[in-house]
C-alpha cells in the first residue's frame, strides 16, 4: 500500500494531508491503515481526557487513582512512538529530544 504524507498535531489530535495553521508539528509518511490506527489511538486519548475532565469535578477521587489518566498517558506514549516510527528525520529527531520515549 502506498504511503502518503500527513501532518500531525498531537495537542489538537489532528491528522491531515493538508498543511494549514499549526497542524504541522510532526510530518509522517503512512498508509491508510497506519493513519486509521493512529486515529484510533488519538480517539482513545480524547475519550480518556473527557473521562478525566468529569472525574476532576469529583473532589474525593484523587488524580493518582484515576484509570482514565493512566489510559491517556499510555495513549500519548503509544501515539508518539507511532509518530516517531512513521516520521521524517525532523520528526524523529524532535521526538527523541523530547525524551517521551525514554521509558520504553
Amino acid at each position: 500500500m502506498e504511503k502518503k504524507k500527513y501532518f500531525v498535531n498531537i495537542g489538537t489530535l489532528e491528522i491531515s494531508q493538508m498543511e494549514y495553521g499549526n497542524n504541522k508539528d510532526f510530518t509522517i509518511y503512512a498508509t491508510g491503515e497506519e493513519v486509521y490506527h493512529l486515529r484510533e489511538i488519538m480517539n482513545e486519548m480524547y475519550d480518556s481526557d473527557m473521562r478525566g475532565f468529569w472525574r476532576a469535578h469529583v473532589p474525593y477521587v484523587p488524580y493518582h487513582n484515576d484509570k482514565s489518566n493512566d489510559t491517556y498517558d499510555d495513549g500519548i506514549v503509544e501515539a508518539f512512538q507511532m509518530i516517531h516510527d512513521l516520521g521524517d528525520e525532523t520528526t524523529k529527531e524532535h521526538i527523541e529530544t523530547m525524551g517521551v520515549l525514554d521509558n520504553k
